[in-house]
């Protein structure tokens, strides 16, 4: 018995370049070879594996600079003495020194008490170089963390008489003064923040050592002083 059905027409052949068309009618591509040299064209072969391989390099340096930040903020929570351990907030960051005699990037550690109390130690390398033995060599004493956590300055490290301040140039700061900011000045991440305006850029006293500056001396809503470590929204951030 002869079927009804008319033959189906054979199938069409599919190519890589049409997957990527919007067009839906069908048109002969050429010949697979010319497909096959269009994909693997030379250029395209030497040019992903150099791209692959600088990406490869900046993850792994952004990896290690973080690695570098956690445990440097663990070194530090655990130096300071439990009693006046609980609110703290450790800032950790690298800086660039435009000063050609000294480390090209210096690891800044700023330690901020909830009483308002705060104090800055930098380490001349970058965070993944930081050792723990080098961190406590240059952590402040006990003395000193006990006036911070109550709110008073203290020196640190101590004064050296032939210690100069450094008049090399600086980065550009986001903020100038006069400007209003909000400034972080306890752990919690909604409530320990406190209006004021910066009233000095590249704050500096005479106790820290050479070419270490705060960005920022900012005048609070409450009459206080304080200065902030860094230029990040972290610590400083716009009203």
């Amino acid at each position: 018995r002869k079927s009804n059905e008319r033959p189906s027409s054979p199938k069409k052949p599919q190519f890589l370049s049409q997957h990527h068309s919007r067009d839906k009618s069908w048109t002969n591509p050429g010949p697979i070879r010319q497909t096959v040299i269009l994909y693997y064209h030379p250029e395209t072969i030497m040019f992903l594996p150099k791209n692959e391989t600088a990406n490869s390099e900046v993850r792994a340096a952004e990896q290690a600079r973080r690695e570098g930040y956690s445990r440097i903020e663990l070194w530090v929570t655990e130096a300071i003495p439990t009693e006046i351990r609980r609110g703290i907030t450790v800032s950790v960051q690298e800086v660039q020194c435009g000063d050609p005699d000294c480390s090209p990037i210096d690891t800044a550690i700023a330690i901020m008490f909830p009483s308002g109390g705060r104090g800055m130690l930098g380490m001349p390398m970058e965070s993944k170089d930081v050792s723990k033995e080098a961190l406590l060599d240059v952590f402040p004493t006990v003395l000193v963390l006990e006036a911070w956590f109550r709110g008073e300055d203290a020196e640190w490290p101590p004064m050296d008489d032939d210690d100069e301040a450094d008049s090399g140039p600086r980065p550009r700061l986001r903020f100038e003064i006069g400007q209003r900011v909000r400034c972080r000045v306890g752990p919690d991440p909604v409530t320990g923040w406190a209006q004021g305006r910066v009233v000095q850029i590249w704050y500096r006293e005479p106790s820290w050592p050479a070419n270490s500056w705060a960005p920022y001396k900012i005048e609070l809503e409450d009459g206080r002083n304080i200065f902030a470590p860094g230029d990040v929204d972290q610590i400083v951030r716009e009203a």
